[in-house]
């Protein structure tokens, strides 16, 4: 299956800023499942690429400085990815980081009361640590629904468990928190997901990857209930959703943004 990416963020600042730097993690990599990337671009209106570079995870990075005085920054990122089955299964780990890494916590992925204390619900009766995993991805919606607005990109999982409801990135944040507890090294992934449904889109997707002894990485979509596959495009991977934030920066000044995200996915 080939999917046609088209994404474009649009900040809108109420006065001109002095300086600003945005970090973009947007390039698709060929990896298990995604094997040809077709004629991708990221084009800028009001910054200007600074570097690109590789980072730590493997993820692909581009620094953009927006331009002094500008009111608006518009980054576009369009092309297609040809994708095969692979029903989650990533395989062997690869990469500059050491697999102890990523049973590391961090402050939006520890493992306190509540994260503990849901893991201690699944009790020990599975026929291996891949049916316990999935479990807990049930457990895990069942006990924080879906919804918009409760949560912020900086809420923890702890700080999500403790509220009525959350997002993918706070689902993902849960079960990497709990994998970790357990035993397993777990990840964070950034990406695009192919809807049933519409092709208009307001948000990128994101999910969490276990790795399993013998079987190496595999994905887990804890929003949607399953593993991902040739709907989905991998981006960026990361401890948590700071390694692998699709657009991230700062500023210098008292100007207000406003953030549009227009994204289409579809074959």
């Amino acid at each position: 299956m080939r999917l046609r990416v088209e994404h474009t963020t649009r900040y809108l600042y109420d006065s001109p800023v002095a300086y600003a730097l945005q970090q973009l993690k947007l390039e698709p990599k060929e990896r298990p499942g995604q094997q040809l990337i077709h004629d991708w671009s990221i084009e800028v209106d009001g910054g200007e690429r600074q570097l690109h570079y590789t980072d730590h995870h493997g993820n692909g990075v581009d620094l953009i400085a927006v331009q002094g005085g500008a009111k608006e920054l518009v980054i576009r990122c369009a092309g297609e990815v040809e994708l095969v089955t692979w029903d989650g299964v990533i395989g062997a780990h690869r990469g500059a980081m050491p697999l102890w890494t990523f049973l590391r916590p961090t402050p939006l992925t520890r493992a306190s009361r509540g994260v503990r204390a849901l893991t201690a619900q699944l009790g020990r009766d599975y026929a291996s640590d891949i049916e316990r995993a999935h479990a807990l991805s049930a457990l895990i919606v069942d006990r924080l629904p879906y919804r918009i607005g409760v949560t912020r990109a900086e809420t923890s999982a702890e700080q999500a468990l403790a509220g009525e409801g959350g997002v993918c990135q706070d689902h993902a944040h849960i079960f990497i928190a709990a994998m970790r507890h357990l035993g397993h090294p777990a990840r964070y992934v950034s990406g695009y997901l192919m809807m049933n449904d519409r092709t208009q889109q307001d948000a990128t997707h994101a999910w969490a990857e276990a790795h399993f002894e013998h079987i190496g990485w595999i994905g887990f979509d804890v929003s949607n209930g399953h593993s991902p596959d040739q709907r989905y495009i991998r981006v960026a991977t990361g401890l948590d959703y700071h390694d692998a934030a699709p657009v991230r920066g700062m500023r210098y000044g008292a100007a207000q943004e406003n953030l549009v995200v227009q994204l289409q996915v579809q074959q």
